[in-house]
C-alpha cells in the first residue's frame, strides 16, 4: 500500500438518531463516489443530546441500530468506515462506553476502542462530567486499514501524547481521532495538538469533528483536519458546515521521512 484515500465526514448530529443515521449514509456515499476508501465519522455521530438522551440511545455491537448499515455498505463498496457512539452498558455501574468502530471493507468487524480519557472540565461556565455517564476505557487499540497500521483514539485523549506514542513506536502509521470539541478549546488547542501529534509521531492525523451545539448546549468547534507527518494541513473543514473531506495519503513519503529523519528511532524510552 502505497496510498490512500480517506474521506472525513464533518457533521452536525442532533438527538434525532434516525435523522442523522440518513444524512451519515448519504454522506458515506458521497465519499464513495469520490473514490474514498477510508470514511471516518466523528464522535457520537448517530446522536447528541443529554445524559438521558444518549443513556436511551445506547446500542450494543454489532447489533445496535448504527452499526448494521455501515458494516452492510463496507462490504457492499468495499470501503473501510470508522464510525463513533455510545455503547450500552457492560459493567454493573450500569456505565456506557463512548465507542469508536472500525470496519474493514469486507464488513466484519476489526477493532472497538473505548475512550480512555474522560472530559471531566469547567469551560465557559459549563462543567463537563463524561465519567457521570460513561466507564473509561483502559486499552489503547491498534488496527489495520488496507494493511496499513492504525491507531485509535477518541477526541478529549488528544491531549495525552503517550497514547500517540505508544501507537507510534508499536508500528502505527495513521491516528485517528474523531471528536466532538467544544468551540472555545479548539479555538485555542485543535489545530496545534493535531499537527504536534502528526509531526512528534511523523504519522497522518485523521481528525473527523462535529460542527453545531454539543453537550450542555456549547458550540463545537468544527475544522476537521487530516494532516500529514510532516505536520502539513491536507484538508480542513470550516466552522460550521457539513461536509465531506477527501485527501490522500502517501505512505512512500511518510517512509521517506522516517528514514531520513529518525526521531522514532531516537527516543528514549525512560530516563
Amino acid at each position: 500500500m502505497t496510498s490512500l484515500k480517506i474521506a472525513l465526514i464533518q457533521f452536525n448530529a442532533n438527538a434525532d438518531k434516525t435523522d442523522n443515521l440518513k444524512r451519515a449514509l448519504s454522506y458515506a456515499h458521497q465519499a464513495i463516489e469520490q473514490r474514498a476508501k477510508f470514511i471516518l465519522f466523528p464522535e457520537s455521530f448517530n446522536q447528541r443530546g443529554t445524559h438521558a438522551v444518549m443513556r436511551n440511545g445506547a446500542e450494543s455491537i454489532p447489533n445496535g441500530l448504527s452499526v448494521a448499515p455501515f458494516m452492510a455498505l463496507a462490504k457492499a463498496k468495499r470501503v473501510s468506515i470508522l464510525i463513533n457512539f455510545c455503547q450500552t452498558p457492560t459493567d454493573p455501574t450500569d456505565k456506557l462506553l463512548n465507542t469508536s468502530l472500525l470496519m474493514h471493507h469486507d464488513g466484519r468487524i476489526a477493532a472497538a476502542y473505548n475512550k480512555i480519557h474522560l472530559f471531566d472540565v469547567d469551560i465557559a461556565e459549563k462543567k463537563f462530567r463524561e465519567s457521570d455517564l460513561f466507564l473509561s476505557g483502559t486499552t489503547p487499540v491498534l488496527t489495520t486499514v488496507s494493511g496499513v497500521s492504525v491507531g485509535l483514539s477518541i477526541c478529549y485523549d488528544l491531549r495525552f501524547p503517550e497514547l500517540y506514542r505508544h501507537y507510534a513506536q508499536h508500528g502505527a502509521k495513521i491516528l485517528c481521532i474523531p471528536a466532538s470539541f467544544t468551540a472555545p478549546t479548539g479555538k485555542a488547542h485543535w489545530e496545534i495538538l493535531l499537527r504536534a501529534r502528526a509531526i512528534e509521531n511523523q504519522c497522518f492525523v485523521l481528525a473527523p469533528a462535529q460542527t453545531g451545539p454539543g453537550a450542555n448546549g456549547v458550540q463545537t468547534y468544527g475544522h476537521s483536519m487530516a494532516i500529514d507527518p510532516w505536520g502539513n494541513i491536507l484538508c480542513e473543514g470550516s466552522e460550521a458546515q457539513e461536509d465531506v473531506l477527501i485527501a490522500n495519503l502517501d505512505f512512500h513519503a511518510q517512509d521517506l521521512l522516517r528514514r531520513q529523519f529518525p526521531v522514532l528511532q531516537h527516543t528514549k524510552s525512560s530516563f
